[in-house]
This record gives structure tokens, C-alpha cells and sequence, in this order.
């Protein structure tokens, strides 16, 4: 799995993974993983949209593949639809990293893979070669069967992390899962990461005793990167830009944010931009809601998108930050939401919809900025 390693010049990412050196943190995530996977574990890892489970499955992979003892393939299923789909998706990623400049490549995959046609192709930007391949629907299980054949024979350990797996659930073939899970017991040097956001179906997936993949994996819930940790990382590259952070404003902003990581993330990308020399609390929230009030818009046309019972309770909530039994009287005159079971309605179809998040009866926006934004009072 290649990494790009040149050094970026804001060194809060958004997206992507460098090297160990922008990553924050996950020490102890990082080694569990790896540990459960080295001995033989497939994990199902869950956690809130953006929390940053890729970031965490690229980091784990850059020390394996460092280490020189496994290959690790990351597969976004996110715009899969189909086994078609996810098989094309595994091909490219396993077989595009071999050498597709050749013709030794063209011939290495037709002799052993019968269901597969590769296509030579050329990025029209870069140059670069690469490679696709051509998945008939009715050849789409044998494809995947050669390809898991071929990493099993291969030599060498194989981890593959399958991100935003909650997909396969929602594919029109519903067989898709016992057929994945049936190829996938018998294989002793091929491991698997199953990678989701949406806990319940991820979690009905796994421990539902009706379902293929029942009992099948470790499963690892990944919540907040540490107050004390981020604030180091956050202070460490800060004062190589000649920054000061104040860490009792970042304590009182990453409790606004839920410790949510992305969010902290974006906030901080900001904050080293505009240079101010002491970053105190009223920079960071002029910051976050310069930020929000830039969403504006988007905000806008979603609010305009759900109906007036959920967009009262999903302000509700923003204001409180975290609320709990939502449907209890002295929440709802407290709010003026109306009748409970509207409400009970309404909180299902924002959990549904990714607008709220639930946790253990406590629910709060999903978005960090969208809270900071209805909080403010915007209508």
C-alpha cells in the first residue's frame, strides 16, 4: 500500500494519511489492531463518520508494511452497489499494485485468473499506467474466488480492510454476505477489516446469530482521541509555526466538538492558516463560527430538507449539546416539541438520516459545525 510522503504545509490533514508524523495519537488502537490481525483476528472496527477509522486502518498498515511482513489493501465499498461492484473494487486495488507497466502483468493475470480482463490505462494528468478490469455479473463470485486464491498462495501475510462495509447490507442480492463469509473461513494468510459507521447495521451484521457473519470478528469500537494527547499534538506543531495554544480554550472547544475528530481537525487547519501568534478562546471561537457561518447555505437546504418536527428537535438538541430521554415531559415543555411519540419519530428518522447520533441514550448532532450554527439561534 503506497503512502505519499512529501510534507504537507498545514500539517492538521483533512483527509489522507502521511506518515506516523501528522498522525495523532491511537497508540493503543494502533496495537491492538495490529496484534489481532497478526494472530490471526479478522476485526469488525465501528465508529461515528469521520472519527477517523481510515485514518487509524492507513496508520496500523503503514507499520505493518514498514515491518516488511504483510501486504494491506484498503477497498471502499462506499459507491458498491452490487458484488460486481465490490469485486471490482478488490481487483483494482490487489491486482493494480503490481507491475502494471509491463506486459509480464497482462500475462501474470491471464494465466491465472480465468474470469478476469484486465485494461492497460493511462492517468491523462499524470501519465502514470494503471489498470482496470472488466467484472462480468455472472463471473463476479469466480472473480473473487481467484483473487482471494491468489493472496492466499501468495507467500505473504494479506490484510484486507473493506471501509464502509455496512454497504453490502443494504446490496439487492441479499445472498452477498454468505457468500463473502463462506469464501472467507477457510483462508489461513488472508485477514479482514470490517469498517462502518452505522453501528446498528454493522452490529446486527456481527452478532446477530440469524446472519453469515455472525461471531466472525473482534469487534473494536473507536471513540474520541484523547483531550491531553490532541492537546500535544495540537501544541507540538503549533509552536513550530511560532503558536501559542491556550489548552484550557482547546479543552473547553474539544468538549464543544465532542472530541469529534475531524471537526478538531478542521479547527485547527484554520487556526495554523490564519497565524494569530496566542490562540485563546476568543480566536477559536471566532474561528468556529467564521467556519459555520461559511455553511450556511448547505445548513440551510438540509433544514429545508427534513420536516418541522425533526428540525425543532434537532435544534433542540444542538442547543443542549447532549441530550438524554428526549421523550420525557420535562424535555419536551422544556422545547416545545409537541406530543412524544412525534418526537420518538423524528429522533429515528435523524439517527437514520446521520443528522443525529446516539449513544448509550444520549443524542447530539452528527455535525459539529451544524450544532455550533443552530445553537447561535439560526432559523
Amino acid at each position: 500500500m503506497k503512502q505519499n510522503f512529501n510534507k504537507p504545509h498545514n500539517p492538521f490533514l483533512l483527509s489522507g494519511y502521511i506518515s506516523p508524523e501528522y498522525f495523532c495519537d491511537r497508540e493503543e488502537e494502533t496495537k491492538k489492531l495490529v496484534s489481532a490481525l497478526r494472530n490471526g483476528r479478522n476485526i469488525t472496527l465501528i465508529s461515528p463518520r469521520r472519527m477517523g477509522k481510515t485514518g487509524l486502518i492507513r496508520h496500523a498498515f503503514h507499520i505493518m508494511e514498514r515491518e516488511g511482513q504483510e501486504h494491506c489493501y484498503l477497498v471502499d465499498l462506499y459507491q458498491t452497489d452490487s458484488l460486481t461492484g465490490l469485486v471490482a473494487k478488490l481487483a483494482k486495488t490487489v491486482l493494480g499494485t503490481l507491475d502494471t507497466g509491463s506486459s509480464r502483468f497482462l500475462k501474470t493475470v491471464g494465466a491465472f485468473f480465468k474470469s478476469l480482463r484486465p485494461v492497460l490505462t493511462v492517468d491523462p494528468q499524470t501519465g502514470e499506467p494503471g489498470v482496470s478490469f472488466d467484472i462480468q455479473p455472472n463471473y463476479a463470485e469466480r472473480s473473487l474466488e481467484e483473487i482471494l486464491t491468489y493472496m492466499e498462495n501468495s507467500g505473504r501475510q494479506c490484510i484486507v480492510a473493506f471501509d464502509e462495509f455496512q454497504r453490502v447490507a443494504e446490496y439487492e442480492d441479499s445472498q452477498v454476505e454468505a457468500m463473502l463469509r463462506s469464501h472467507i473461513q477457510h483462508l489461513n494468510n488472508v485477514h479482514f477489516i470490517f469498517s462502518g459507521s452505522q453501528r446498528h447495521v454493522l452490529e446486527n451484521m456481527f452478532t446477530s446469530a440469524s446472519r453469515p457473519f455472525y461471531q466472525s470478528t473482534q469487534l473494536m469500537n473507536l471513540g474520541s482521541i484523547g483531550a491531553e494527547a490532541y492537546c500535544k499534538f495540537a501544541d507540538s506543531k503549533l509552536r513550530k509555526h511560532k503558536q501559542q495554544l491556550d489548552p484550557q480554550a482547546f479543552f473547553h472547544t474539544y468538549d464543544s466538538l465532542m472530541g469529534h475528530t475531524w471537526y478538531i481537525q478542521a479547527l485547527l487547519n484554520r487556526l495554523y492558516e490564519n497565524g494569530t501568534t496566542v490562540l485563546d478562546n476568543s480566536i477559536i471561537e471566532k474561528t468556529l463560527h467564521e467556519i459555520a457561518s461559511e455553511n450556511e447555505a448547505t445548513f440551510q437546504t438540509l433544514l429545508r430538507l427534513i420536516t418541522p418536527a425533526q428540525r425543532k428537535l434537532l435544534k433542540a438538541v444542538a442547543k443542549e449539546g447532549e441530550a438524554t430521554e428526549i421523550n420525557s415531559k420535562n424535555f419536551l415543555s422544556r422545547n416545545h416539541l409537541g406530543a412524544a411519540s412525534t418526537i420518538h419519530a423524528a429522533a429515528k428518522s435523524l439517527v437514520e438520516k446521520e443528522l443525529l447520533i446516539e449513544t448509550k441514550g444520549k443524542f447530539s448532532v452528527y455535525d459539529r459545525f451544524l450544532a455550533i450554527y443552530l445553537s447561535s439561534g439560526a432559523e
